[in-house]
């Protein structure tokens, strides 16, 4: 359990995350974390470039859907971001970005802003799951593995984060069984966050990225810790619905129609706990597996 005054701390580090250095000429540079991955964290990218994006858009246009590439790995190292002023609609607003690190252009994405409007309303219904209650967190899970953790995780995979994920079904993390491609994750910062609903939907963009693909690899009993596993995103979609808070428990629902050509394609719907659909994510993959398993007894589908 993580000690309130170290759980703020660590939900401050991801607020600072979002904040972005002027530029001028509708221009920004922000910082980046390194959790330990060989390129940065693609959710970091996602919520910096719609930070980026909205900076130049009336706070009473809020965000409603981004649509991203994923060009190049970003390295551990500041990124810029240029934003161009695509459309001031009526009613939408469109703005492009594009992150680059150097000469190289890492990342863009194209995101659409509209007024606060009534119309009609539906959503699917929330998945009957288990609570967050007594579920076990994910980096409790890593920590557990103890000495059979990839040593490539052993130092970042096993420290705190500002936000937490506590998958409700307990995939062996080294050799899942096969089984259908859903899984559900809860999801929260471990701290209160600011009353400002930009964050929260930039840091709900950051979190989006979490497992996501990972979905694709459950029909065949992978993990992305095994050694010939390989993933990489290639791009990634996300709408935004209603109004939540992500320092509430929120439900990531996951799944994954289709997987060919070394590609996977996984989706995902987030409620609130008293089960309003907030957000939908669509993401593509690269997914490669060479011998991902050698000393585990074959499986048959």
């Amino acid at each position: 359990m993580t000690e309130p005054a170290s759980a703020a701390r660590l939900v401050d580090d991801l607020v600072d995350l979002m904040q972005l250095e002027v530029l001028g000429d509708d221009r920004f540079r922000a910082q980046s974390e390194d959790l330990g991955t060989p390129a940065v964290f693609g959710g970091q990218v996602l919520g910096q470039s719609l930070m980026a994006a909205s900076r130049t858009v009336d706070a009473d246009r809020p965000v409603h859907s981004m649509h991203a590439y994923f060009l190049l790995p970003g390295e551990h190292a500041p990124i810029d971001y240029a934003v161009d002023r695509v459309r001031d609609g009526r009613s939408f607003t469109t703005r492009h970005v594009v992150a680059r690190q150097g000469d190289r252009i890492i990342f863009e994405m194209s995101a659409s802003f509209q007024t606060v409007d009534p119309g009609v309303e539906h959503q699917w219904p929330m998945p009957a799951v288990a609570g967050p209650e007594g579920v076990k967190s994910d980096l409790q899970r890593r920590i557990d593995l103890g000495d059979r953790l990839p040593e490539r995780a052993r130092i970042k995979g096993v420290q705190p984060h500002g936000i937490e994920f506590r998958s409700v079904e307990a995939d062996d993390l080294l050799a899942p069984a096969r089984r259908e491609a859903e899984r559900s994750i809860w999801m929260r910062t471990v701290a209160p966050l600011p009353d400002d609903p930009l964050m929260h939907r930039a840091l709900l963009a950051y979190a989006s990225d979490h497992g996501l693909l990972g979905a694709a690899l459950l029909p065949h009993g992978l993990s992305y810790m095994q050694p010939g596993v390989r993933m990489a995103s290639l791009d990634h979609a996300m709408w935004f619905h209603r109004d939540f808070r992500l320092d509430d428990w929120l439900l990531y629902r996951l799944d994954s129609p289709s997987a060919s050509g070394a590609r996977g394609l996984a989706r995902g719907s987030i409620y609130t706990r008293d089960g309003r659909l907030v957000a939908s994510t669509a993401q593509e993959g690269m997914v490669r597996a060479r011998d991902p398993h050698p000393n585990v007894n074959p499986r048959t589908s």
